[in-house]
């Protein structure tokens, strides 16, 4: 009977434990950790090839960026959950989120955002103070300019956003080379013209939620016309910008035009779509695998330098 009761209440605990997980990773938003973390990694990988360092000579550097900046992301996003917890719960699809269902009490959430936060940067500091200022700016600019002050005020709050998921790449390339250089400045302003299409792709999925929770968002306050417009926009803006890396050679530039000519040929269909959503799922689709694509790409290319 005792077996019996134990194994019944492991089989409790799993689910459990399992669920405590997945609850946490959505407080932290892993998702986009990860695809930050593929930014900062570039950045740090093309310093040292650009420098004619070896990265196995200086693995701490590595470590204390990667850990360091995880933990300032994971922390932001934290209090991101922490800061929303008034309009969350209006839009279906943040309603799981463990702040709205209660799993983590707010006080819990902005202990454990400080926390992760101020860790995060005693790394970056450990790598060098610029990665560590740097480090700073982006947690202001995405807790302060963003999640407090713009996103519930401004149409803008998109472009404002841009500037905390921009500076990733430049922490990377400060840990290595604290002055940074035209190639770091280069991933900084892929970075910024790459999210407002990206983020407008999802807000007009979403523009019903934001428009429930008062969110000024482009297609909430402009329509999806305005916003296809936008987009164009700010892809053409990213046809000069791998001209910047030229040190990764032709091959890298014939990609990255290839891969801007795919997103502008996408974003003109956007203005005969018939189905608007099933369009800006794609093009939401597109913006992740064209990042994902052009920041691995440039890790590889660096290595033939």
């Amino acid at each position: 009977m005792s077996n019996g009761r134990a194994m019944s209440a492991d089989a409790h605990e799993k689910p459990e434990a399992s669920t405590f997980l997945k609850d946490f990773l959505a407080l932290i938003k892993i998702g986009i950790v990860n695809s930050n973390l593929i930014t900062v990694f570039t950045g740090l990988w093309l310093a040292f090839q650009f420098s004619d360092r070896h990265f196995l000579n200086e693995l701490d550097i590595l470590v204390y960026t990667i850990f360091g900046s995880a933990l300032i992301i994971a922390g932001s996003a934290a209090m991101n959950n922490y800061i929303d917890t008034d309009i969350d719960p209006l839009m279906e699809s943040k309603k799981g989120r463990p702040t709205v269902t209660g799993r983590f009490k707010p006080s819990a959430v902005f202990a454990l955002a400080i926390s992760f936060i101020v860790i995060g940067e005693i790394f970056l500091f450990s790598a060098s103070v610029s990665a560590g200022v740097l480090g700073i700016a982006g947690v202001l600019a995405y807790v302060v300019l963003y999640s407090m002050w713009s996103k519930r005020r401004y149409v803008s709050n998109t472009i404002v956003g841009s500037i905390s998921g921009a500076i990733p790449p430049l922490i990377g390339w400060a840990a290595v080379e604290p002055t940074l250089g035209v190639g770091a400045w280069a991933l900084f302003l892929i970075m910024f013209i790459w999210q407002p299409p990206h983020f407008y792709a999802l807000a007009m999925k979403r523009t019903e939620e934001y428009r429930a929770a008062n969110i000024p968002m482009l297609p909430v306050i402009k329509g999806f016309h305005r916003t296809k417009k936008s987009m164009l926009a700010w892809v053409v803006m990213l046809f000069p910008l791998p001209f910047l890396l030229m040190e990764l050679g032709t091959g890298f530039i014939i990609l990255a035009t290839l891969l801007n000519i795919g997103w502008l040929v996408l974003a003109i269909r956007g203005f005969k779509a018939t189905d608007d959503l099933k369009w800006a799922k794609t093009m939401f689709i597109y913006s992740l695998n064209y990042m994902t694509i052009l920041f691995v790409s440039m890790i590889i290319f660096a290595v033939f330098i």
